[in-house]
């Protein structure tokens, strides 16, 4: 097993912004596997940011973002608990992150609990209508609209989104990183997206 160094601490440290003693014990239990020790902080901040998802969150700011010349323009409100938060540098960034991504990926949703089941249906007729017209027997034609709801989903609902930046990672992924750093709750409360001509 190699030995956890001062570098190898540093370069964790510098990837997640997690403390250097969390970055140390997650290198020492992963055996100084930089992958592995990513995936043992990945996880304890969501963990974290399980059990604050629960706090209310009250403060926060509205962000704003205009792309293409004055063409796409976002509001959003992302909330946090304390104003301290909300004029943290590190929690503006993360409020123009959000609201670049909305630009960029125009969802039609925040998250896939409020997808009206009426969408859902006619999305699944669409998906059946076009696997039953490639002759594939009934059981196959299910898994592959299972499999094309999910994509749906996952381009619709905007914390189901690959990270514009990072696509290792979905944008709700991101906002549970955050709350693990700042050891509050965030989230999106909601958030409009304008497009020249719409």
């Amino acid at each position: 097993m190699p030995a956890v160094t001062q570098e190898m601490v540093k370069d964790l440290r510098e990837k997640t912004g997690a403390g250097i003693m969390d970055c140390k014990r997650a290198l020492s239990e992963a055996g100084g596997d930089m992958d592995k020790a990513l995936d043992i902080l990945r996880q304890k901040g969501q963990a974290i940011a399980a059990k604050k998802a629960v706090r209310e969150t009250r403060e926060g700011v509205i962000g704003s973002y205009i792309h293409a010349g004055g063409r796409i323009g976002v509001l959003a409100e992302i909330n946090c608990e304390t104003d301290f938060v909300a004029r943290n540098p590190e929690f503006q960034e993360l409020v123009k992150d959000i609201t670049m991504q909305i630009a960029w990926s125009n969802p039609s949703y925040l998250r896939r609990e409020e997808v009206p089941p009426s969408v859902l249906e006619k999305e699944r007729e669409i998906y059946r209508a076009q696997a039953r017209e490639t002759g594939k027997p009934e059981h196959v034609i299910e898994k592959i609209v299972d499999g094309k709801i999910e994509k749906f989903l996952n381009d619709s609902c905007l914390l189901e989104q690959p990270f514009i930046k990072d696509s290792s990672v979905t944008l709700n992924d991101l906002i549970r990183q955050k709350i693990a750093k700042t050891g509050e709750n965030i989230s999106i409360k909601r958030f409009v997206r304008y497009q020249l001509g719409e």
